[in-house]
């Protein structure tokens, strides 16, 4: 996934950018499922016992539109939210992107982030994701971004970017 050309600044170049683990879409393929089967078992019933074909369609139309606010509130909606947040680090920010009519984002530039950390439950380490902590000097302090995919390898991307901006090539211990 890349992140769009026309919102860098002159020079800056992507270091990461990724989105929250599709793992966060569980509960919208389990609801998909359900609400698929409710709707299909209601029908065949309906169309099976009763004789009336006005109820029958009065019945088919209702079950069609609980059946469609369902798929667009509990499955539609967490797809966009999904597919429209971004999490992205250049060179010299990080930038956190989300929405897709309104739209919603957060900047903070690499100067000001004083640490980069990664927590990994043990649910998360089935999927292979965990939580991204930036830390910043602002009144907020700390971002959680959660379900990361391969946090530990984004964590250590940023690492570097944010220790070769601070000097680079010293050592630890200084020198």
């Amino acid at each position: 996934m890349g992140f769009p050309e026309k919102l860098l600044n002159e020079g800056e170049r992507v270091v990461v950018s990724t989105r929250t683990h599709v793992k966060v879409l569980i509960g919208a393929l389990f609801v998909l499922l359900v609400t698929v089967f409710l709707a299909a078992f209601v029908a065949a019933l309906v169309r099976r016992e009763v004789d009336n074909e006005g109820v029958e369609t009065a019945v088919g139309v209702v079950v069609g539109v609980v059946t469609a606010v369902v798929l667009v509130q509990w499955v539609l909606r967490p797809f966009v939210r999904w597919y429209t947040t971004t999490y992205t680090f250049t060179n010299r920010r990080f930038i956190q992107r989300e929405g897709f009519i309104a739209k919603k984002g957060r900047t903070i530039p690499l100067n000001r982030i004083s640490g980069v950390d990664f927590e990994i439950g043990v649910i998360d380490r089935l999927f292979g994701c965990g939580t991204l902590v930036v830390s910043d000097a602002s009144e907020e302090g700390r971002v959680p971004l959660k379900d990361i995919p391969n946090v530990e390898q984004v964590q250590r991307s940023v690492a570097a970017e944010l220790h070769r901006l601070s000097g680079g090539g010293r050592d630890d211990d200084g020198t």
